[in-house]
């Protein structure tokens, strides 16, 4: 009698990119009493896959963070195809939350141990007006704002430092606070400015503190010069305020795949 052969399932790893306008979410990570991005796209990985997921964020986002690419990992033995996926998936997230790409990894991928690196972009529109369809997703400063001063200011971030004057410390941060922050930019256009900040890895809070001490730099509150004695503090009273979340942007997450 012919044994019949046992049905053996292939685990899969898929590193799924998405978008999403974080204005009504707090934040990526499962809370137990406000809804979250995570929540969300777990909701629609049931309705599409069906069981629970062991999902691996690139990053935590704070409430009102928006991310123009944010990566998550996934192991499933579904044999659905990855452009299937995003399709059966985009029909079921909300409206705010988008899939952009899906695809498979080695095994040992982690979306947020194998990063090599994030870009966030802060926007600030610089007008006496407001703008309502800016609102949530821009700061509105109506000041006059220096770039030149801004510029010479936020060079002080690029290298290898403590930033610990310029992170929120509480249970969710180790203690490494050395962060390499690798690019600082800024980009005008009209009354829209975008300020680009790409490192080895953020700490709690640490680009909207950055931004926020720079805004205190065009206020004449700290000299262009003080960066530098301001990391060397290790001290959060030393730096400026926390910028509002609803101008932060995670923008690239860079991987060696």
């Amino acid at each position: 009698m012919q044994q019949n052969q046992s049905n053996t399932s292939i685990l899969r790893n898929l590193l799924i990119t998405i978008c999403y306008d974080g204005k009504n979410y707090h934040g990526w990570q499962i809370q137990k009493n406000a809804r979250t991005v995570q929540e969300a796209f777990q909701d629609a990985l049931y309705k599409v896959l069906g069981g629970i997921f062991d999902i691996k964020g690139c990053s935590r986002t704070d409430t009102g963070v928006h991310a123009n690419m944010y990566c998550l990992s996934i192991k499933t033995d579904k044999k659905i195809l990855c452009k299937d996926l995003i399709f059966a998936l985009n029909r079921v997230l909300p409206y705010d939350i988008c899939v952009k790409d899906c695809k498979e990894v080695p095994l040992d991928f982690h979306a947020r141990y194998s990063c090599k690196g994030k870009e966030y972009v802060y926007k600030i529109l610089n007008s006496r007006i407001r703008n309502p369809f800016l609102h949530g997703y821009a700061l509105h400063y109506w000041y006059p704002l220096d770039i030149s001063k801004i510029q010479k200011a936020g060079e002080h971030y690029i290298g290898k430092h403590d930033f610990t004057s310029f992170c929120t410390i509480d249970k969710r941060e180790n203690k490494n606070i050395i962060r390499d922050v690798r690019k600082f930019e800024i980009k005008k256009e009209n009354d829209i400015l975008e300020f680009y900040i790409e490192a080895d890895g953020f700490l709690y809070n640490m680009v909207r503190i950055m931004i926020g001490t720079l805004l205190k730099v065009c206020q004449g509150k700290i000299d262009v010069t003080d960066i530098p004695c301001i990391l060397e503090a290790k001290n959060r009273s030393q730096a400026g305020p926390t910028a509002p979340a609803c101008g932060l942007y995670l923008n690239k997450v860079f991987y060696d795949i």
